[in-house]
């Protein structure tokens, strides 16, 4: 095998090194000065080749792609939105398809690298290989596709048609961009005004404005001492009654057994006592032998046979919501909330380190793996939604599934969620459909406002101003803006599942980029302060 000579070179040296022996006597011995100034030239060429910019070098593989392109496009039966319409007919052009005099630069952007390598005496190399290189970008986001392809395919092929999206009774948002634009323009110019006048009046609830940045102030506990010597007072208070005969006291008054069916039959679970047992051991990942040995009403074998026949996900679900709709309808519940306000957070729990993946570990979390359980909590203190995801996705797109896949979801309102949950993405929807998302945003100074209009921004917050919100954009594709957060709302594909597929594009798709300037364009009012706050200035909020 031959010997990487660099390595061979090093290892005498520091071999040399650690001996305080010659160096000079170490070079000669690993191959002399002049293998030394070889390695020296060789890393020098390989230094400026990654230097120097990447597309200078393309035109190089032009004979390899001139050999197969022109029939691939010929073959291939490519589709695209109306954004890479320009790049789908100057494709046309290669294949032989059309022709032209010139060679259209409509496909590449005004910042486009390529423009700078346009002007050569291999023009027309370079062109063909930019308009292939446009190609597999605008395949990786989605913006083109193949018509029969299950890879390639179009992905509004999973949407809802319009037609159907329309008649969705839990859409908040008009049919015409226009409307929509019209209102958001008034309420995001209206609530920039009054953070203005606001940050003049040194009036921002938790925060300031002082020259152009914002400042937040430290956040107070916000439950009192003597809280906790209460609810020890509140506890002692309640009788010892078993796990179980409370279970049981609650089936009584909600019936939540009876959402257990036997998987093949049917028929509602008769062993009450033997499916409590299984929902407490699983309730407190306590397992099936530990609880076998913890009651004398069963033995493993049988509780084993019942959680195999009767307890799955689904009959979970139909349980728990049967608990929350008889916990809210108490009185009792009133008193705390509404039930239209929710909470959402996801708990890290470690699994065994049999079977260990690297995608399971979260380094946040520690070196273990693990899963997370991603919980909604309503004001009324009801876990009505309750996700097992991978440690290492983003909770954000989960926020949406236990908002629209449940009955408890839909009657929520005000959503709240830590920083894990802030995605423009998520501000779009939940605002198209109707909930007011405020999420505590960690690192709240270093966002930025985007507007229609930055020109007409009042001088105290020019410092805050990130950019322009695409307005076209969002016109170009309202239909299918419309279509998607319909399919959402309906049920007929989860919110996480849709939201992953346009995070799954090495280039985003133009949905994405869409429903990420709607995001932008979101805010949310104050009460408190009569000042409407634009979204990335919302003061952070515990969850």
């Amino acid at each position: 095998m031959r010997q990487n000579p660099f390595k061979t070179l090093g290892a005498a040296l520091l071999e040399a090194h650690e001996d305080q022996a010659s160096l000079e006597e170490a070079i000669g011995t690993a191959g002399g000065w002049s293998s030394l100034k070889g390695l020296v030239a060789t890393a020098a060429q390989l230094t400026d080749t990654f230097a120097a910019d990447p597309l200078a070098h393309v035109v190089h593989g032009y004979h390899r792609f001139r050999r197969y392109a022109p029939r691939m496009l010929r073959a291939l039966d490519i589709c695209a939105a109306p954004v890479a319409e320009p790049l789908l007919a100057v494709s046309r052009i290669i294949a032989g398809t059309e022709t032209t005099d010139g060679r259209p630069l409509t496909f590449l952007r005004r910042t486009s690298k390529w423009h700078r390598h346009l002007n050569g005496y291999d023009e027309h190399r370079v062109w063909e290989v930019a308009v292939l290189f446009h190609l597999r970008d605008a395949f990786r986001s989605g913006d083109i596709w193949l018509a029969h392809s299950r890879r390639y395919g179009d992905l509004k092929d999973a949407l809802v048609p319009v037609e159907a999206a329309r008649d969705t009774p839990r859409l908040a948002m008009p049919f015409e961009p226009e409307t929509w634009l019209a209102d958001r323009k008034a309420r995001l110019s209206d609530a920039v005004c009054r953070l203005a006048r606001a940050a003049k009046a040194g009036a921002i609830p938790g925060g300031s404005i002082e020259d152009g940045t914002l400042k937040i102030d430290r956040l107070t506990a916000a439950v009192p001492e003597e809280a906790d010597t209460l609810v020890l007072d509140l506890y002692g208070r309640l009788p010892e009654v078993r796990v179980t005969d409370l279970l049981l006291e609650v089936d009584a008054e909600v019936g939540f057994t009876e959402a257990f069916t036997h998987l093949r039959t049917g028929a509602p679970c008769k062993d009450r006592i033997g499916l409590l047992n299984v929902l407490l051991a699983e309730g407190l990942n306590l397992g099936l032998s530990k609880m076998a040995g913890a009651t004398n009403t069963h033995d493993f074998f049988q509780l084993s046979r019942l959680s195999r026949w009767h307890v799955e996900s689904e009959a979970m679900a139909r349980a728990l919501a049967m608990v929350i709709e008889g916990q809210s309808a108490l009185p009792m519940a009133r008193f705390w909330g509404a039930g239209q306000s929710a909470s959402s957070d996801g708990q890290f729990f470690p699994t065994t380190r049999q079977g260990e993946a690297m995608n399971l570990i979260n380094a946040k979390y520690g070196h273990e793996p693990g899963l997370k359980a991603y919980t909604h909590v309503s004001d009324q203190f009801g876990p009505f939604a309750t996700q097992t995801i991978p440690a290492t996705v983003n909770e954000a797109p989960y926020i949406l599934d236990g908002l629209l896949m449940t009955d408890a979801g839909q009657k929520i309102r005000e959503q709240y969620a830590d920083t894990g949950g802030f995605t423009d993405h998520v501000f779009a929807v939940t605002a198209l459909l109707g909930f007011q998302f405020i999420p505590r945003i960690r690192d709240l100074p270093s966002k930025r406002l985007y507007l229609f209009d930055p020109a007409a921004c009042p001088k105290e917050l020019k410092g805050l101003i990130g950019g322009k919100i695409k307005e076209r954009l969002i016109m170009t594709n309202w239909p299918d803006i419309l279509r998607s957060v319909a399919t959402m709302a309906s049920g007929a594909m989860p919110p996480s599942q849709l939201l992953r597929k346009f995070a799954s594009y090495p280039r985003q798709h133009e949905l994405a980029v869409t429903l990420r300037e709607i995001g932008r364009s979101n805010g949310r009012s104050s009460s408190s302060t009569g000042c409407s706050m634009p979204t990335c200035s919302a003061a952070p909020r515990s969850a």
